[in-house]
């Protein structure tokens, strides 16, 4: 049986790190990309395919794929579209390039790398693409809507591309954390103060909150679980015969879709709005 290959986009830590992690010790063959050298070259003790991927860069991407492609005779088994991060604040806070960045990272790198992948996919007649999404992904909260509106569209592309590649052999879906142990926070926190003027906003007394919110580590919440969790989820979709479309991660992914679909619109903006 040959070994399966995988693809991990953003494994210098957290979610992309555990998964890769758990995909070797079950015997994937993992490209574990990282967009700094540094950090690849961490990965590299322990991940001997480890490679450097700038999702915001098209030269990058194709020549990851490019690299693979030579390392394995033309293969690939699946891709996990992992790298992402989040830029806070208020909707009308928020700078035209500072929302462009976000788009870029969290759906444009990730889309042009899907396309550049599905060729090999298409040769072989079968394969796996994964979306890191969020619970923010179909439920919006304050304060987060560049992030939202960037996973909000990972999700419509998604389901686009499931129904386009229906009869392919090609599985495509959609990972949904709620909180995690991860870097996400402090690396939100750079983006904040770095494209936020928080000082003169209408909400700056709410970015006093958000400061203080950003500043805790992860595993505060009760309800906050490690990346292992994920990478549980991303392994056991990877081995479904029939891939679910969505696979929910944390109770607060599992209350929010439930509330999602039973609550009318007003009460459910209540809920969101207590909950940010």
């Amino acid at each position: 049986m040959e070994t399966r290959s995988i693809l991990i986009t953003g494994c210098s830590s957290g979610i992309g790190l555990a998964t890769a992690t758990l995909l070797q010790r079950q015997g994937w063959r993992v490209f574990a990309a990282a967009r700094q050298q540094q950090d690849v070259d961490t990965l590299l003790a322990s991940f001997p395919d480890a490679l450097r991927l700038d999702v915001d860069d098209s030269d990058s991407i194709h020549a990851a794929v490019t690299h693979i492609e030579k390392e394995t005779g033309g293969r690939l088994d699946a891709l996990f579209n992992n790298a992402g991060f989040g830029q806070p604040g208020a909707v009308e806070d928020v700078p035209r390039a500072a929302l462009r960045a976000q788009f870029e990272t969290n759906l444009f790198g990730a889309w042009e790398l899907t396309a550049a992948v599905l060729p090999l996919m298409r040769r072989q007649g079968r394969g796996r693409i994964l979306f890191n999404s969020s619970v923010l992904g179909f439920a919006a909260m304050r304060w987060r809507g560049a992030y939202n509106a960037s996973k909000f569209a990972m999700e419509g592309l998604a389901d686009t591309l499931r129904l386009e590649l229906d009869g392919s052999g090609i599985g495509v879906s959609l990972i949904e954390p709620g909180p995690i142990v991860s870097r996400f926070r402090p690396n939100a926190l750079v983006h904040l103060h770095a494209n936020i003027d928080m000082e003169h906003s209408a909400h700056a007394a709410r970015y006093r909150q958000e400061l203080a919110r950003l500043g805790k580590p992860d595993a505060s919440s009760r309800m906050t679980l490690p990346a292992e969790a994920v990478a549980a989820v991303v392994a056991r979709s990877l081995e479904a015969r029939r891939p679910r479309a969505r696979y929910r991660v944390t109770f607060p992914t599992h209350l929010f879709w439930c509330l999602w679909h039973l609550l009318p619109q007003r009460w459910l903006d209540r809920v969101l709005i207590a909950a940010a």
